[in-house]
C-alpha cells in the first residue's frame, strides 16, 4: 500500500491538464540552467578491435548472432567517432553546448575487464585527447564510465549476477578516477541499470541476451547498486579532496500515467515508478529497495515455494554504505505510459512484471515516433520531475537523455516540436512547481548505432551517412533550432 500523502501527490499529478502545448512558453531559462547533448562509446565509436581493445558484450553478439539486431548491423565502425572525434566536437561547437555526456568503453580501457588485468595505454590516450579537446573548446566533460558495453570475459565470469562484479568494477573506476579525474568534474557511475538488467537477463532483448526474469535480473540490479556504492566511496575516499568533484547514476523511467482518478489506478501508478525507478534509486538514497518491492516479491516467492525471497537483501552494514552514494539526481526519459489495475498474476509465474502487477498501455491518440515504445507525451516530464521532486527531497536533478527518433531526413520539424514542448514542460516545473533541475541533455549528437534496433532509428540532430565510409555528418533543422534555444535560452523566436 502507499501513503496517503503519496496517493494524494499522485491523485493532483493525475489531475494536472494533460492537453497538448499549443503555444510553447515564452519565459527564458535561469542564467545557471545548463544545455547539453550526450552519445554512448559502443554507439559511436567503432574501431571495435582496434589499438589492443577487448571484445564487449554487443560485439560478441552482434558477431555470433547478427539476427539479433535489426538488418544484421553491428558496431564495428558505428560513426567511427575512433578517428573523427575532433570532427565530434567541432559539432559540438557549433551547437554551443555547455556540456557534452559520453561514455567510456570499458574493453578499450581494460580489454579483459577483469580485477588485475593489464591497462591499454591507447585507450587512455583516446580519452584523454578527447577530453583535453573538449576543455580546449570550453565545452564540460560528463562522463559515463558504463554504458551497456559489458567486457565479454566479465560476462564470461559471470557477469553482474556475479557477486565478484563489484571488485571489477572498482579496480575498473580505480582507473578511470587516475587517468581522466583531472579533467573531469562529474562523472556517473552506470547508465540505465533497469536495460541492463531487466532487459539483458530478464527478457534477453539485449545483450547478453539472457531471459530469467524475476530471477537473475534482481541478482544483477542487486551486484549493480553495490558496485555504484563502491565506487561512489572509492571517489569519496581517495580523489574527492584533490578533484573536487561530483558523483551520479543514471536511472531511467517513463512517467505512469493513471489510467483513471481511481485509487487502485493511482497505486498502480505508484508501484510501477517503485519497481521500475525506485528499484534502483531507493537503496542509493534511503539504503533499501521499496517496501513495495520487498513485501510483494517476498510473499510472492513464499507463494511460490522458495526457500527465500527471489530478491536478494542488503545486510544492515550494506544499507549504510549504500545509503546517500549520490551527489545528484540523473534521470533518462522520453515518454509515457499509462498504469492500470489488473487481477493478480498466476501464482506460477515468476518475472518483474508479475512481481509489479500493473497493465501498461499507451494512448492512440498520442503522436507516433520513429519507435514503436515512444510516443511524444509533452505534460508526462513535468508530472515525472514533481514526482521525483517530492520523493527524493528537492535533489539537484540532471536529466541526461531526452529526445525522439525519426526514419530519415535532414527537416526533422517532430523532433524540433518534440524538443520545444518537451523543454516548455521542464521550464514551468522549474519556474512554477519549484523542481530543481540543472540541466536538460538532448540524445543524441548524431544518428548511430541504436543497439537491436541497428541503424534504423534515428535520433541525432546530425544525420550519419552510413552508406559513406567516411561516416559523413550533416547538421539537420533541429541542430539549428537547438542551438539557438541554447544561444537564446528561449524556445520561442522573442522571450518576455
Amino acid at each position: 500500500m502507499i501513503s496517503n500523502t503519496k496517493l494524494i501527490l499522485l491523485i493532483i499529478l493525475f489531475t494536472l491538464a494533460q492537453r497538448p502545448i499549443e503555444t510553447a512558453s515564452n519565459r527564458s531559462f535561469p542564467a545557471s540552467f545548463k544545455f547539453g547533448i550526450a552519445t554512448s562509446a559502443h554507439q559511436i565509436e567503432g574501431a571495435w578491435n582496434e589499438d589492443g581493445k577487448g571484445e564487449n558484450i554487443w560485439d560478441h553478439i552482434c558477431h555470433t548472432n547478427p539476427d539479433y539486431i535489426d538488418n544484421g548491423d553491428n558496431a564495428d565502425l558505428a560513426c567511427d567517432s575512433y578517428h573523427k572525434y575532433k570532427e565530434d566536437v567541432a559539432m559540438l561547437k557549433d551547437l554551443g553546448v555547455n556540456y557534452y555526456r559520453f561514455s567510456l568503453s570499458w574493453s578499450r580501457i581494460i580489454p579483459l575487464g577483469i580485477a588485475g588485468s593489464p591497462v591499454n595505454p591507447a585507450g587512455i590516450v583516446y580519452y584523454q585527447n578527447l577530453l583535453q579537446e573538449l576543455i580546449d573548446n570550453d565545452i564540460e566533460p560528463l562522463v559515463t564510465i558504463y554504458c551497456w558495453d559489458l567486457p565479454e570475459t566479465v560476462e564470461e565470469y559471470g557477469g553482474f549476477p556475479n557477486p565478484e562484479f563489484e571488485e571489477h568494477f572498482a579496480y575498473y573506476v580505480r582507473v578511470v578516477f587516475q587517468n581522466f579525474g583531472h579533467l573531469v568534474k562529474y562523472w556517473i557511475t552506470f547508465n540505465e541499470p533497469l536495460e541492463s538488467c531487466y532487459q539483458g537477463y530478464g527478457t534477453g532483448t539485449m545483450a547478453p541476451g539472457y531471459s530469467h526474469s524475476g530471477l537473475t535480473d534482481y541478482k544483477c540490479a542487486h551486484n549493480i547498486i553495490k558496485a555504484h556504492a563502491k565506487a561512489y566511496h572509492v571517489y569519496d575516499e581517495e580523489f574527492r579532496t584533490q578533484q573536487q568533484g561530483s558523483v551520479g547514476i543514471v536511472l531511467d523511467t517513463s512517467w505512469y500515467e493513471p489510467a483513471t482518478g481511481g485509487a487502485a489506478d493511482v497505486e498502480a501508478s505508484e508501484r510501477a515508478l517503485q519497481f521500475a525507478f525506485g528499484w534502483y534509486m531507493h537503496p542509493i538514497a534511503f539504503g533499501n529497495y521499496p517496501p513495495v518491492m520487498v513485501e510483494r516479491i517476498d510473499q510472492r516467492s513464499e507463494q511460490q515455494g522458495f526457500n527465500t525471497s527471489r530478491l536478494p537483501k542488503f545486510t544492515e552494514d550494506e544499507i549504510e554504505y549504500i545509503k546517500g552514494t549520490y551527489d545528484f539526481l540523473a534521470i533518462n526519459t522520453y515518454t509515457t505510459v499509462y498504469a492500470q489495475a489488473r487481477e493478480e498474476y498466476d501464482i506460477d509465474v515468476i518475472s518483474w512484471d508479475s512481481d509489479m502487477n500493473v497493465d501498461m498501455f499507451l494512448d492512440d491518440s498520442w503522436e507516433e515516433t520513429g519507435s514503436s515504445w515512444l510516443r511524444v507525451v509533452p505534460w508526462g516530464i513535468r508530472k515525472l520531475l514533481n514526482w521525483l521532486s517530492k520523493t527524493y527531497n528537492n535533489p539537484e536533478i540532471f536529466i541526461t537523455e531526452n529526445g525522439v527518433s525519426d526514419k530519415d531526413g535532414l527537416q526533422d520539424d517532430q523532433r524540433i516540436n518534440f524538443f520545444r514542448e518537451y523543454l516548455s514542460n521542464v521550464l514551468d516545473a522549474v519556474l512554477d512547481d519549484g523542481v530543481n533541475v540543472t540541466r536538460y541533455t538532448a540524445w543524441s549528437l548524431m544518428d548511430n548505432f541504436e543497439w537491436q534496433r541497428g541503424f534504423s532509428e534515428k535520433f541525432g540532430l546530425y544525420h550519419v551517412d552510413f552508406e559513406d565510409p567516411e561516416r559523413s555528418r550533416t547538421p539537420k533543422a533541429s541542430a539549428e533550432y537547438y542551438a539557438q534555444v541554447i544561444a537564446t535560452r528561449c524556445l520561442v523566436d522573442v522571450c518576455d
